[in-house]
């Protein structure tokens, strides 16, 4: 069975969604990152990045053991795996990458940032401004994008929703409104309402504490 070590942060709840969507069965083994689990030498043997989530699958590729983190890389495996959830070729299969890799790169890290900022006891009002903004930009830009299709890489659910999603379920952190990005909403309120993003949630949430 696979295991997967994660928390309720936005990149976590991501690989649980995957693989409720995909119905593969797995041991959910939370790593409290607010007692500091994640810095532990048991979990740092498992990623040395210490951060969560961590994926173990004891049947990886020839059947040899894979233990992977980051959770981008672990979308694309799963998905890979079952061959759902990632077209295998052409111009799909690249709206696919370029919307994980701009949730990597855009999406997560403004989000975080600007969260950072704001809750931080030290305010520096230009870094706050700066990352609100970038944030804000970031969604319209996400927001074009979901105007002219109903997912975030077209007419169908794919791992690039799934990873736009972790943020957005969090962005209270960040202090960003969804009103301000309607097409997004939309999107927003059928991810959550999706029988594996409902499972996901309440599973991590309840081996959160």
């Amino acid at each position: 069975m696979l295991e997967l070590y994660a928390f309720a942060t936005p990149n976590s709840v991501k690989i649980p969604i995957a693989l409720e969507e995909l119905g593969l069965a797995y041991e959910l083994k939370p790593i409290n990152v607010r007692r500091g689990e994640q810095r532990d030498m048991s979990f740092l043997t498992l990623n040395p990045n210490g951060k969560v989530p961590v994926l173990v699958d004891p049947n990886g590729p020839d059947g040899k053991p894979l233990t992977l983190s980051e959770s981008a890389a672990i979308l694309i495996y799963l998905a890979e795996k079952t061959g759902r959830l990632l077209p295998v070729a052409g111009a799909a299969r690249a709206r696919v990458f370029e919307q994980l890799f701009f949730d990597a790169s855009a999406l997560g890290p403004a989000f975080g940032q600007a969260g950072f900022f704001k809750r931080s006891d030290e305010k520096l009002p230009l870094a706050i401004k700066r990352f609100d903004t970038e944030a804000r930009r970031v969604l319209s830009v996400l927001d074009g994008v979901l105007a002219r299709s109903f997912y975030v890489a077209g007419d169908g659910l794919t791992i690039a929703d799934i990873a736009h999603f972790g943020w957005l379920w969090r962005r209270e952190f960040s202090g960003i409104d969804l009103a301000e990005a309607p097409d997004v909403a939309r999107w927003y309120e059928t991810m959550k309402g999706r029988p594996s993003v409902v499972r996901a949630i309440a599973r991590l949430n309840g081996a959160s504490g």
